[in-house]
């Protein structure tokens, strides 16, 4: 690569996020949604995209339940930005069936108030798009999250794009949950897809906080990445933020994610290991 490639990579990106009318610059008045992971808010410049689509997809059938509380953490950190603000849930009947109705107590623990949560039950997926492209127009919401069963075809790039604009000009954050990943094309910000991982007991030996694999396969303002994070209880835990800490938490709910430390102290790699170095026998 010469010494202008950069560069000239760089104007290339402008020049196709301006015609897709992507905005390069944030407002002051809607800052990033920094996650609270170093490496992944490296990834995003700063934090997801505000006045934006963002897409969340399980990476298998079976985890439609992590992607599902994937949304809804991110759905509830948006709420913490605007004091007071509510949030609108949108699923059709047969995605309510296939994946189950929200349910009050379980969305607490993410930090998702029910008291400010709205849900709207439409028949069809086009429904469901409408409904979302309005809300995010309405300038009345801080977050919408629209579920889509199956595949979401009808999520394409032009339906995206649509819903993209509406949520530039509302000011507003939508999350479109598929119920499955898409090889659609889409407008969106970035793409996420959740796995499942194995979570920590609690300080009683229970169920302590969900852990997810995230990939981040689409990322229009960097790098993708794949990295296992532990949902932060709506309470944060404040913590030492030591190599030598079990979690790294982050006082207060501004941040959504910690990053759990191996069980095990690892040695970093040797930058400068020599490829002909002597090899020593074992036992």
């Amino acid at each position: 690569m010469t010494a202008g490639a950069p560069a000239t990579l760089h104007r290339l990106r402008r020049a196709v996020a301006r015609i897709e009318g992507q905005q390069m610059v944030v407002d002051p008045a809607h800052p990033l949604l920094p996650l609270g992971i170093a490496a992944i808010d490296r990834h995003l410049q700063g934090g997801l995209m505000p006045m934006s689509l963002h897409e969340i997809a399980p990476a298998t059938a079976w985890d439609l339940a992590a992607a599902s509380g994937f949304a809804m953490r991110l759905a509830a950190s948006l709420a913490q930005t605007r004091p007071g603000g509510e949030t609108l849930w949108v699923q059709t009947g047969f995605a309510a069936q296939e994946a189950g109705g929200l349910y009050g107590p379980g969305c607490e623990p993410f930090g998702l108030s029910v008291a400010r949560l709205l849900i709207l039950a439409v028949p069809r997926p086009i429904d469901a798009l409408w409904a979302m492209e309005e809300a995010l127009r309405s300038r009345a919401l801080t977050g919408v999250v629209a579920e889509l069963p199956n595949d979401g075809r009808l999520a394409d790039l032009t339906a995206t794009r649509r819903l993209l604009l509406a949520a530039r000009e509302g000011g507003t954050v939508g999350l479109l949950l598929r119920h499955r990943a898409s090889p659609l094309t889409s407008a969106a910000d970035t793409r996420w897809q959740v796995a499942a991982a194995p979570g920590e007991a609690d300080r009683f030996g229970g169920l302590g906080p969900p852990a997810w694999v995230l990939s981040l396969v689409k990322n229009r303002r960097g790098a993708t990445g794949r990295w296992r994070v532990v949902c932060n209880p709506a309470a944060s835990i404040s913590g030492s933020a030591g190599r030598s800490a079990a979690i790294h938490r982050v006082t207060g709910d501004r941040h959504a994610f910690a990053v759990p430390a191996l069980s095990l102290g690892v040695a970093a790699a040797a930058a400068d290991r020599p490829a002909g170095a002597p090899r020593a026998r074992a036992g």
